[in-house]
């Protein structure tokens, strides 16, 4: 613990004794002491966007068997959850203390009086999702004023046929929602590597694009960090400013990088790439000292293949997840909710690992890339990446031929327990929508149900699932052998819409700078949402971040 701070206090939470809280000022100094600790918000994820701390991570009490080995991957790890509340009834925050105790974890407290306690002491709360990069993002574009042009200065460009490429920074699937008509799909951390190749005369402008801001302004300055030739800008306000000119998008475009880039063009982004993360302070390290940190008990090592994810898959090394090196760095929340751990990059090109790890570097973390000689085929492991998870409890299950026999005798209540968006747009027929964490209030609205049976995409959150529903009914508890995805696979009917909905549709947030349909008022509240960032940063002190 840092000097300075004051111990845990131990409190009686209902009939949860010994549940461990700490203060704000705690878990502030701990931040700012840069030793490790995961604060995380087990609402669901449209509450955790509308307010939150800068450091907070969002996983939910819902899914955490789902995502809580695979995020906090150290048993032992400091862990602070808080929730909405501030009385010491039995919420959110203390059930998850008593799950993530089941699932292993030893240091679990629950913070003092919730959101509503870290605002009273006086705590910086931040809206939207993975803000501590978007709000880095900002940081950047203040310091090193990186260039832009305005969505219409693009147009005139792209209207005169002007020398330009378009390389939008997003992921593929996010590019063929809807893209600048005539760009590329460049995923930000391919883009040093990529660019000479898309733009070999130096005389062609390149411009970065995303969304809205962040990814465009990182994937622009690592284009000046690494010395591009070319005049490089960032669309200004990206796809939000597009639309908010009034001009139009494109939309199922299937443009995107090819396979390689030639040795010269290789070689120069390599070299690049060393000297920016060189400059940013990040470490080297081989496969002994690896093996060394991963064997310790008492530090957190996160171990990344910034790759695409289509090369992961194809072969990587044994104990290194998929983050691709441009998403890693846009959402530092969700793949290292560890603060204070340490992470590790690889890749096979000694260009994206060292790129994804500057700004890493520069956003506090300690970080290095491994140098190590390439495994043979043999030894590497394939397939996507698996996040490693508990076996599920052994519950009754039931076939889809069968539930469709008890639906059609009235013989069965189905719930869904999948996403929100997937309940809309296909579910079992008559199944109703509920947020797992909120079935202790839910069931009753069902009255008595003789039979129960839990769904979800595959079965898996349901199975996890079925127990919680025993403690509440005296009814049957069964789950869809499978999930909804084999009830379809058997050819069964599906239902789509919402007029089933026990839970409102709060497990996700709605970005404003996502899909097609958003209000102009809404997109223009989100720029100017980041347009304050760097301000709230200075009020709250605990980010650590530096600008090379």
């Amino acid at each position: 613990m840092p000097s300075g701070t004051r111990p845990s206090r131990e409190v009686i939470w209902g009939n949860i004794r010994h549940m461990t809280s700490i203060s704000t000022a705690d878990v502030r100094a701990a931040l700012i002491a840069r030793t490790e600790i995961a604060l995380i918000d087990v609402r669901e994820e449209d509450p955790f966007a509308q307010s939150h701390p800068l450091w907070a991570a969002n996983l939910p009490l819902s899914k955490l068997e789902l995502e809580a080995w695979g995020r906090i991957p150290r048993r032992d790890t400091r862990i602070v959850v808080y929730d909405n509340a501030s009385d010491d009834g039995e919420g959110l925050a203390q059930r998850a203390v008593k799950r993530l105790q089941t699932l292993g974890y030893s240091d679990v407290s629950v913070l003092d009086g919730g959101l509503a306690g870290w605002r009273e002491s006086g705590g910086e709360l931040f809206r939207d999702v993975n803000v501590p990069s978007k709000s880095f993002g900002e940081l950047v574009e203040s310091k090193r004023h990186t260039p832009s042009l305005s969505a219409e200065e693009v147009q005139a460009l792209l209207a005169q046929n002007a020398d330009v490429v378009v390389l939008d920074a997003r992921r593929f699937d996010e590019y063929q929602t809807m893209n600048i008509p005539g760009s590329t799909s460049v995923p930000g951390g391919e883009l040093v590597l990529r660019a000479r190749e898309l733009a070999p005369d130096p005389a062609t402008r390149v411009i970065v694009n995303c969304a809205g801001r962040t990814r465009s302004i990182i994937g622009t300055q690592s284009l000046v960090n690494a010395g591009l030739p070319n005049p490089v800008a960032a669309l200004r306000n990206g796809t939000i400013g597009w639309t908010l000119a009034g001009q139009a998008l494109e939309h199922g475009a299937a443009r995107r990088i090819g396979p390689g880039v030639s040795a010269a063009h290789h070689e120069a982004a390599r070299s690049a790439a060393v000297d920016v993360a060189r400059r940013a302070g990040v470490a080297w390290t081989d496969a002994t000292t690896l093996a060394q940190w991963r064997e310790e008990t008492q530090r957190t090592t996160c171990l990344f293949d910034v790759r695409t994810p289509e090369e992961y898959a194809a072969g990587h090394r044994a104990g290194f997840r998929s983050a691709p090196g441009g998403q890693l760095v846009q959402e530092t929340d969700v793949h290292a909710p560890v603060r204070g751990a340490r992470i590790v990059l690889t890749d096979d090109d000694g260009v994206r690992a060292p790129m994804a790890a500057s700004w890493l570097a520069q956003m506090g973390w300690e970080v290095a890339v491994l140098d190590a000689p390439p495994l043979s085929a043999a030894a590497l492991e394939t397939g996507p990446d698996q996040a490693p998870q508990p076996l599920p409890p052994e519950v009754r299950r039931v076939t889809p031929a069968t539930l469709a026999d008890w639906i059609a005798t009235q013989e069965a209540t189905v719930i869904d327990l999948t996403a929100s968006a997937s309940y809309v747009k296909r579910h079992v027929p008559g199944a109703w929508f509920a947020i797992r964490s909120q079935l202790p209030d839910l069931l009753p609205r069902l009255g008595a149900p003789r039979r129960i049976v839990l769904t979800c995409g595959s079965g898996l959150l349901a199975r996890f699932a079925a127990n919680d529903i025993e403690a509440l009914t005296t009814g049957e508890v069964w789950v869809l052998e499978g999930g909804t995805a084999a009830w379809v696979a058997a050819g069964l009917p599906v239902e789509n819409g919402d007029k089933r909905l026990l839970s409102k549709r709060v497990d996700r947030y709605q970005r404003p700078y996502e899909g097609t349909h958003n209000a102009a008022a809404a997109m223009q509240a989100y720029l100017d949402w980041e347009f304050g960032l760097v301000e709230q940063l200075g009020r709250d002190g605990t980010h650590h971040f530096f600008v090379v």
